[in-house]
């Protein structure tokens, strides 16, 4: 599936054992927060979103889905982000009609990337979370906020060992 979408620009600007650190442009995502901590629980906030970009939206407007899904803790709640796809401005998108989902320009920044396959619920991502981060750390560079779970694939229709996920980690640059 996310072989079809669009995905937001980077650039690699070093490779280490286990990781990638990513140089992001500018993006306009669409994002939702949502009560609790579990990344899985955050189907609520997929289908707000999905809303805004199926229709929900002032003038009724579809905007073409793209990939990955950015799901991050924030406080004690879940964000979740959509990338708007790269042809619009921020004066261009619609109005959400939902006052939960926002349109915020997210300025383009530096991540450690993790890549891996297969399910991902909490357990695992934690693991992978800490593993990155403990990478990152032995290889001298700095967080500057929480990881991101980004999730590429439908994970009701994609069978397990095709689906690709990643751990992002802001750094420092």
């Amino acid at each position: 599936m996310s072989d079809q979408l669009e995905e937001p620009d980077y650039e690699v600007t070093a490779s280490h054992s286990g990781f990638e650190v990513r140089r992001y442009s500018d993006t306009i995502q669409a994002r939702v927060r949502t009560e609790g901590t579990n990344w899985r629980g955050s189907s609520g906030g997929f289908r707000r979103i999905a809303g805004y970009i199926f229709g929900r939206n002032e003038g009724g407007q579809m905007i073409a889905m793209t990939a990955p899904v950015h799901i991050w803790e924030e406080g004690d709640g879940t964000m979740m982000a959509f990338t708007m796809p790269s042809e619009y401005s921020m004066e261009e998108l619609p109005s959400p009609n939902d006052d939960g989902v926002h349109l915020v320009n997210a300025e383009g920044r530096s991540f450690a990337a993790l890549s891996f396959t297969g399910l991902s619920g909490t357990r695992k991502t934690d693991r992978l979370k800490k593993r990155l981060m403990r990478l990152v750390s032995e290889t001298g560079l700095e967080a500057s906020g929480p990881a991101l779970l980004a999730v590429y694939d439908n994970p009701n229709t994609t069978l397990p060992f095709l689906r690709r996920n990643e751990i992002l980690i802001p750094i420092h640059e």
